[in-house]
């Protein structure tokens, strides 16, 4: 479905991350995988050992240098850009809006929001070069609701929807394609921790039954849809924002 694809993934070490870079690997997609840390080297040797045909670029996405590196680097390394998962990001601090402090106002818009701006920049400009593309980021189900103390992170990711839908009106006719997905609560090491502690285990039930379909999501099952979203199979698709959501929107 993807196959000889080169696509970027930023957050590719976390849960959906990782999860999206083997469903793409498994596609045929030759993949940048981006991130900060040095987990992507044993993810890329992974997927390499596999058979897939990637590479790590060590990426702060928050950073405007970091992010045209990786995207040159993808252009160096493979000759062009079809496609762009942009999906790194931060956890909000939960609590409301009067505690929070600018700076963990500005980490969570700069990562959740900010980067998706820097990342699109970088990204469309390689796309315009070789004909076209296809663009995912992740916005959240609470890019379309709210949720109590989450104020920073509803907010950026109301942006993401926001700069999605324009970004898709801006190059709809350069044969680019932006579109957003909407996880709701997914089985990954943040909600992993969330789950580790009693305060919050009230909480975590309130979520579930949230969710119509009476559990949460795994990786994999928004990677399919990222994969859907990045191949000519969707190539109709542009300035959507689709829930892989379990219903919580539906509630």
């Amino acid at each position: 479905m993807l196959q000889n694809k080169v696509i970027i993934v930023t957050g590719a070490t976390g849960g959906i991350g990782a999860a999206t870079v083997k469903v793409l690997a498994q596609a045929g997609a030759k993949l940048i995988l981006a991130d900060i840390g040095s987990a992507g080297h044993d993810l890329a040797r992974e997927l390499a050992g596999q058979g897939a045909n990637c590479k790590f670029v060590e990426t702060d996405v928050s950073s405007e240098s970091a992010v045209e590196n990786m995207v040159s680097t993808a252009v160096s390394a493979y000759g062009r850009l079809d496609g762009a998962f942009n999906n790194a990001g931060v956890e909000h601090r939960g609590m409301p809006l009067h505690q929070l402090s600018v700076s963990d106002w500005n980490k969570v818009v700069g990562v959740d929001l900010t980067a998706v701006f820097l990342c699109m920049k970088y990204q469309i400009s390689a796309m315009l070069e070789c004909g076209g593309g296809s663009i995912v980021n992740t916005s959240s189900a609470l890019g379309v609701v709210a949720w109590l103390h989450a104020s920073e992170y509803v907010a950026a990711k109301h942006g993401v929807i926001g700069l999605t839908k324009a970004a898709a009106l801006d190059y709809g006719g350069q044969n680019i394609r932006v579109n957003a997905i909407l996880p709701g609560t997914i089985n990954t090491p943040m909600v992993a921790r969330a789950n580790s502690d009693p305060a919050l285990t009230a909480n975590m039930k309130k979520l579930i039954d949230h969710h119509p379909i009476e559990r949460f999501g795994e990786p994999r099952e928004v990677g399919e849809a990222v994969k859907w979203l990045l191949s000519d199979a969707a190539s109709f698709v542009t300035g959507v924002s689709l829930p892989v959501d379990g219903g919580f929107l539906a509630i």
